[in-house]
């Protein structure tokens, strides 16, 4: 880790992802995928087998079909596309990520969820800093996750998996949906700060031109971030804050 962490306070703006920086609804995902992966493989005699590592290298930070294809591709198995109406029950690509969408959803609903205690703090102390603040997420859940988290409101723009299909961005790690959140914000990328767990969303973040890229470790790896793009590296967002602030542990 650099000895100098960035000062998030004189940014134009800082645009966070979702999943695994704001809220563990990653662990979420990853039960999901895992259950999803799990009986596609065993079905169809996919080998190896699903592992947490095939998470964060295909899947994570990816919008969810992208991210079905990613993996099915890294066993040399093609299956076709579907539609985005498909049912969940579909052999596609769209019915599998249609079958983990219900199975997160499911989730959601029943445990709810709350945000990381050191991230929360860094939002609130940003947003009554008047720092304009934004979320980048591949995720088509962004807006229920802010909202069951009750943090939507700190946020003046969402650029998710929604947005992202409407306005045709392409997934991360390609740079249009860093890009979206900042032109959306009305920030320069030049002087304002991404926040990323993922390498697909850090390589993003770093090819839409950020001066900061902050990486998250949940499990990426600190290499692998820095490999994709992250200027810094922490476990927990707290360490941001001035020194008097950060003694918040960071829980799941």
């Amino acid at each position: 880790m650099p000895d100098a962490l960035p000062d998030l306070f004189h940014a134009d703006g800082v645009l966070f992802d979702l999943d695994g920086v704001l809220t563990p609804t990653a662990e979420v995902h990853m039960r999901a995928w895992k259950a999803v992966f799990d009986d596609v493989f065993a079905r169809w005699d996919i080998t190896p087998p699903y592992t947490d590592e095939d998470y964060f290298a295909y899947v994570d930070g990816k919008k969810r079909y992208d991210g079905v294809a990613s993996l099915l591709r890294s066993r040399n198995v093609e299956v076709p596309w579907g539609s985005v109406d498909d049912d969940p029950s579909a052999e596609t690509i769209c019915g599998i990520g249609n079958r983990k969408n219900a199975a997160f959803a499911t989730s959601l609903r029943s445990q709810g969820i709350a945000p990381f205690p050191g991230s929360l703090a860094v939002v609130e102390a940003l947003h009554a800093a008047g720092i304009p603040l934004g979320v980048v997420s591949s995720s088509k859940n962004a807006e229920e996750v802010l909202a069951a988290a009750g943090i939507r409101s700190f946020f003046r723009v969402v650029i998710d998996g929604v947005v992202a299909e409407r306005e045709h961005l392409a997934s991360k790690p390609a740079a249009d949906m860093f890009a979206a959140g900042a032109t959306a914000l009305g920030v320069d990328p030049a002087r304002s700060i991404a926040v990323e767990d993922a390498t697909s969303g850090a390589e993003s973040a770093a090819a839409a031109g950020y001066a900061v890229v902050i990486g998250v470790d949940r499990g990426a790896g600190a290499d692998a971030l820095r490999a994709a793009g992250a200027t810094h590296v922490v476990d927990d967002l707290g360490v941001l804050l001035p020194a008097a602030r950060t003694d918040t542990p960071e829980t799941a």
